[in-house]
């Protein structure tokens, strides 16, 4: 619940900086100044917003499965284990048997 209610903050805050800014730099165009830094306020929320995104994130993350070879082998039998194909070659012999064998060029 905490880590949902931190995403949605987060978002919230991330749109309404987006927005300032978009605001902000209107306003220097229309004053024929299109140059110039962001305010420390939109800085600061943006910020906040990325932290608190972060942190709800982390909070609303299913908890972690164990990927250990002990834990595989919980989920399967041996038998299931051993029955695979453990080596396969695909490296036919075909082409040099079914090939034309080289012409001599002996003349005599």
């Amino acid at each position: 619940m905490l880590g949902r209610l931190c995403l949605v903050l987060a978002t919230l805050l991330i749109f309404h900086a987006a927005y300032s800014t978009y605001e902000h730099i209107s306003h220097l165009k229309a004053l024929g100044r299109p140059e110039g830094s962001l305010p420390h306020s939109i800085i600061l929320e943006t910020l906040v917003g990325l932290v608190l995104g972060i942190l709800g994130a982390s909070l609303n993350a299913p908890e972690l499965k164990e990927i250990t070879w002990a834990s595989e082998m919980r989920k399967h039998k041996i038998d299931e284990m051993d029955s695979r194909m453990g080596f396969a070659n695909f490296v036919t012999r075909g082409r040099n048997i079914l090939s034309q064998p080289p012409k001599s060029s002996t003349r005599t």
